[in-house]
């Protein structure tokens, strides 16, 4: 046989194995689709199911929603903080001397040994038995921040630790946490600093008075904060925490309700830190879009946005908009902020989008997402708490039919009370989402994460892979050659890659 010959015979064996291999997956992914479908009116088993599914990232996580009240009355404890027994806001201390039911200024350590204090800050810090009856659920949401916020600032570390193990234990690879990681020095700096309508005129001001001095000090604060996070996940050790394997980053957290001349310095710095540290891969704006603040000065902080994008035009932008309701501001409110997030803002994510249906030509703004391939990332169960919008009224089916790219997120899990397991049952029980979906949902988080380097994807309708990991020497245990060196030169593709092979681990019990 000729050399020729031969190479025909190499390449028929190796397009062979490569279709076996392939065939063997789809098999896999089947026969738990089939399975998922055999329980899927059974909810014990179906949690079970999805607890145990591999989810990729979580997108949209704040750092401080994502605790537990029952945490947050550890924190305090230890801070020797007391609260007030009537508000269940936290206080400085010198703290009551008693812990007797009477006092109205008890330690927060009183609480272990008082039901009635302990379940009361939790319900206060929480939607933990909150109904529709008890009031506005956008309103008790929002001021559980107020109420712990005096320990939080203090935690950063112990609050990302448990943020990755929650992670771990949904069976997520990545979580890109939003964190206002400089204590809102560079807010203080804008405020000194003042307001000035020439916004490169106030950028060089504010570069000039100490904001890359702030960059410098955030960038060591967060070296403390992960130390702390190794150190109680037992990082390196026999004993390890499963969260020490889930890859964090961070989106930094610009308040957007505070006066203009102090979002724009928040701004800036989420620009400065995601240029200058790798662990911050972008910014978001937060704080209620119905504030007035907020929706006063939308159109401004859009216009911060388009400036500064100009100038770090690499640096990643998500955003909240959309995350409203009718009657929650005037009709015209709803009108305009998913557009303008992602045509003034250059958003290349939208968290929410409750609204985008109240947009002007709602249509002809799905298609240029879908186009331009802004994902968004639905929060089922905070826009049921918050705004009161569920099931028929979400607009995730229409997202999905539009071809716009979605993906799951738990938003402030600790405060609503859930997890992305349950982010998920909630998708199936409203939707009818197939085991497909969830698992194309999965990996579109990871898709459009702000990860760097390449995909593993050469595209998504469907998904496939790119040529180097495409083949008989690349599975979801065996790596060629040509799919390890491109997997050690894309941060994202490694990721993308350790989710397949927990998918594969997942589909191989059924």
């Amino acid at each position: 046989m000729g050399a020729l010959g031969r190479s025909l015979v190499a390449l028929t064996l190796t397009l062979g194995a490569a279709v076996a291999v392939a065939q063997a997956g789809a098999d896999a992914e089947r026969r738990a689709s089939r399975h998922f479908e055999s329980i899927r009116n059974q909810h014990p088993l179906l949690v079970a199911f999805l607890q145990e599914m591999p989810k990729g990232g979580d997108l949209h996580n704040h750092l401080w929603g994502a605790i537990y009240a029952e945490e947050w009355i550890d924190f305090a404890a230890q801070d020797g903080l007391c609260v007030d027994r009537t508000t269940s806001l936290l206080l400085a201390p010198p703290c009551d001397v008693s812990c007797d039911k009477y006092t109205s200024k008890p330690a927060v350590s009183c609480a272990y040994a008082d039901h009635v204090l302990y379940n009361s800050v939790v319900d206060a810090w929480s939607m933990r038995n909150w109904t529709p009856g008890d009031g506005s659920g956008h309103d008790h949401f929002f001021a559980t921040f107020d109420k712990f916020s005096l320990t939080a600032q203090n935690h950063a570390g112990d609050e990302i630790a448990e943020a990755a193990a929650r992670a771990a234990a949904d069976h997520l690879q990545y979580v890109e946490i939003m964190h206002t990681a400089d204590g809102s020095d560079s807010a203080a700096l804008g405020a000194k600093a003042g307001w000035d309508d020439d916004l490169g005129r106030l950028r060089e001001r504010l570069l000039a008075s100490g904001l890359k001095e702030i960059v410098t000090t955030t960038r060591e604060r967060l070296n403390q904060s992960e130390k702390k996070m190794q150190s109680e996940l037992k990082c390196g050790t026999p004993d390890a925490d499963p969260g020490c394997d889930v890859k964090v980053r961070y989106l930094y957290q610009v308040l957007r309700g505070l006066p203009r001349e102090q979002v724009f310095a928040q701004i800036l710095l989420g620009f400065e830190l995601a240029q200058a540290d790798p662990r911050f891969v972008g910014l978001n704006l937060v704080m209620p879009e119905d504030w007035y603040v907020p929706m006063h000065d939308f159109d401004l902080h859009m216009k911060m946005l388009d400036y500064l994008h100009g100038v770090y035009p690499k640096v990643h932008i998500s955003l909240h908009a959309g995350e409203l309701a009718m009657g929650l501001v005037p009709p015209e409110g709803l009108r305009f902020h998913i557009r303008e997030s992602v045509e003034l803002g250059h958003a290349e994510r939208i968290g929410h989008g409750v609204t985008v249906m109240h947009e002007r030509d709602a249509a002809g703004l799905l298609k240029e997402m879908a186009k331009r391939k802004v994902l968004v990332e639905i929060c089922l169960t905070s826009n049921a708490v918050i705004l009161g919008v569920e099931e028929k009224e979400h607009p995730l089916p229409v997202y999905r039919q539009y071809g716009v790219p979605v993906a799951l997120a738990t938003d402030d899990q600790g405060v609503s009370r859930s997890d992305m397991t349950h982010e998920y049952l909630r998708a199936v029980d409203s939707y009818g989402l197939s085991y497909g979906d969830l698992k194309r949902m999965a990996r579109q988080s990871l898709e459009h994460s702000f990860l760097p380097g390449a995909s593993l994807w050469s595209g998504t309708q469907p998904f496939r892979r790119v040529s180097a990991c495409t083949g008989a020497g690349s599975t979801e245990t065996t790596l060629s050659p040509g799919c390890r060196k491109y997997l050690g030169a894309n941060e994202k593709a490694r990721v993308q890659w350790r989710l397949e092979e927990e998918f594969a681990k997942f589909e191989s019990r059924f």
